[in-house]
Order: C-alpha cells, then sequence, then structure tokens
C-alpha cells in the first residue's frame, strides 16, 4: 500500500506542475502525502497550498476531480491495475508546527 501511494503521490504532483495552470491557475500546490484504503479504490491525497485559501483550492480540485483522475490513469495504467477514487484534503501540519513553534517560544 505504501508503494502505491508513494507511486500517486509522485504522479499527481507530476501532473500539478506540468497541467496545474489548467486546474487552478496560479496557485502553487504541494502533494505532502497520499494514503490509500487497503482494497486500493479510495486515494486520500493531502496538499498544502501557498498565497490562497485551502478552500478556493479544494472547491477547484473537486471541480477537476474527474480530469486529474484520468490523467493519473494514463500515467499509472501499466503498474496499477485499480485507478483510485480521488479525495483531496488540505494538509494543515505545517500551519499546526507553527503555531507549536509560537507557543514555545
Amino acid at each position: 500500500m505504501q508503494k502505491y501511494a508513494r507511486l500517486i503521490q509522485k504522479e499527481i504532483g507530476d501532473i500539478f506542475q506540468r497541467e496545474g495552470r489548467n486546474f487552478f491557475g496560479n496557485s502553487f500546490l504541494t502533494v505532502t502525502g497520499v494514503k490509500v484504503t487497503p482494497d486500493l479504490s479510495i486515494a486520500r491525497v493531502y496538499v498544502s497550498t501557498f498565497h490562497e485559501k485551502g478552500t478556493d483550492v479544494l472547491d477547484k480540485l473537486h471541480a477537476h476531480e474527474r480530469e486529474i483522475r484520468k490523467i493519473l490513469g494514463t500515467r499509472i495504467r501499466n503498474q496499477a491495475r485499480i485507478i483510485p477514487e480521488l479525495q483531496f484534503f488540505i494538509d494543515d501540519s505545517l500551519d499546526y508546527a507553527e503555531k507549536i513553534d509560537k507557543i514555545m517560544k
């Protein structure tokens, strides 16, 4: 499962880098992690964003979910038998770490 998750994370990151302007304009997104269910049917993709609200980016990602999944499918079709359904979430771990750092100071 971890190998499959790393493959999906790498490919989605590459999709965002190469074709991201078509999906969400000039926003800068980073895929921070992917968790895959045991049956490999659902991939939870965690993204962090800069310069834009997370809710705006999530709305754009949800609007283009099918297109992103289709592109992902063409890229990994020889390596994976199942192309998972994608669910996008905002990763706020960096904000949380920054908040804890401020408290510690």
